[in-house]
């Protein structure tokens, strides 16, 4: 790696070698609080950690661990595809923390699944005992694994710089073209499929969240979210890793967050059109002004109308502040957005006596989730090429700032 004229900056988030750091204590003390729930919970069942019953069968594992992490993992295919489908180069420096950080966000994705499902060793059975291909969940299924596969092969080629193996990691690179194809099929039908299992429950979910198209806003929505978790984390990554990154990383950064706003304010632009148009095909204007609809209308208005707006504004005036704080905002409206769909406004008519509410299990073990693919992030780029290009596979000179070219023209 060239030498990089960077300041190394001391933080909470520290990328130096010392292991008894604030950052790293309190990770320490998650890990083994989410150890020994573990162990509870594959001891005692379900019911030791979890506030699950027959009315809520999917808690907070399903809602946001798998919902809301395979839509805010979708970085991955959103930025192989604009980079390698659509040929915007410019943005080949955040291809490998987008493949890095959905590979992360899927890989934890299948973990959290083993925990909600009451027998976990059986998970492969509907690949090879009951082959139940007509159903959404096989589907989902095989394309989340499927995909994993995909991201991971992705992924490779800079765990195999790292490790000197560069015949394998040439090969790799040669189908990088089919693997982001293959990724983005994937990701279309599972990102959908999500959406489509609720489709079966017309009367339990509530009818400003149910249609018939939700499946597409599913879809739709998990590009809002890819664009701004590249954002979100590109701008956490400049921060505290800055010292990892080469010029070429540092030199696209700005470009590549003003490209991506202009891109999530089109995408929440058409997607908050749809939600309207939804709304007037299933005629429920009668149902905004009630306690839900309210609540309805602060999840499209507070979440996708203003950041939509913001993003605009960002990009429109170059403003990376605004842009990296309403990328915050973005993620938590997809967050929001899952956990309605499939706890708030699920079983919407029951009293709230009978509601769901997490358990504190539940919400320890997904912060642990958290917690351990934060470090596996932060061991993984601070180890092998993710900001920078490894000085053996160097493809192209350093990328110069755009004032410098502006200056030198």
């Amino acid at each position: 790696m060239s030498e990089q004229s960077v300041v190394v900056k001391k933080s909470f988030f520290p990328t130096d070698r010392s292991l008894y750091t604030p950052f790293n204590v309190v990770c320490g003390v998650i890990l083994v609080v989410g150890l020994l729930l573990t162990v509870l919970r594959f001891t005692g069942g379900l019911a030791a950690v979890t506030n699950l019953d027959d009315n809520y069968p999917w808690g907070l594992w399903i809602g946001f661990d798998l919902m809301a992490g395979v839509a805010l993992a979708a970085g991955g295919y959103t930025t192989s595809a604009a980079c390698y489908i659509f040929g915007m180069k410019r943005f080949h420096s955040a291809v490998r923390p987008a493949i890095l950080t959905g590979f992360l966000g899927y890989a934890l994705v299948v973990i959290s699944l083993n925990y909600d499902v009451g027998r976990p060793w059986r998970l492969p059975y509907p690949f090879i005992m009951q082959r139940g291909t007509t159903s959404l969940l096989f589907e989902v299924a095989a394309c989340v694994a499927l995909y994993l596969t995909v991201l991971f092969l992705e992924y490779s080629p800079a765990a195999l710089e790292w490790l000197g193996l560069k015949k394998l990691r040439n090969v790799l690179v040669k189908i990088t073209m089919v693997l982001t194809i293959f990724g983005v099929v994937l990701s279309t039908l599972h990102q959908s499929s999500l959406g489509a299992l609720f489709l079966i429950a017309p009367s339990k979910l509530h009818p400003l969240w149910y249609s018939t198209y939700i499946p597409v806003y599913f879809f739709i929505s998990s590009i809002i979210a890819g664009l701004s978790m590249v954002i979100f984390e590109g701008s956490l990554s400049h921060k505290y890793f800055h010292d990892k990154m080469d010029e070429t990383y540092l030199a696209e950064h700005d470009g590549l967050v003003l490209g991506f706003a202009k891109a999530a304010s089109f995408v929440m632009a058409g997607y908050l059109i749809i939600k309207i148009v939804g709304i007037a095909v299933e005629n429920q204007w009668h149902l905004l002004g009630t306690p839900y609809g309210l609540w309805f209308l602060l999840e499209l208005v507070g979440f996708v109308a203003l950041p939509c707006y913001l993003y605009a504004v960002g990009a429109r005036d170059k403003n990376l502040k605004l842009i990296q704080r309403t990328s915050i905002i973005a993620v938590l409206g997809i967050v929001l957005n899952r956990l309605n769909i499939c706890l708030i406004a699920f079983n919407w008519y029951l009293p709230w006596s009978q509601k769901y509410i997490p358990h504190w299990g539940e919400v320890l073990l997904t912060l642990a989730m958290l917690t351990f693919g934060v470090l596996v992030f932060k061991f993984i780029v601070t180890k092998q090429p993710i900001f920078y290009e490894h000085p053996d596979y160097r493809a192209h000179e350093p990328v110069e700032p755009a004032a410098h070219r502006k200056a030198h023209h």
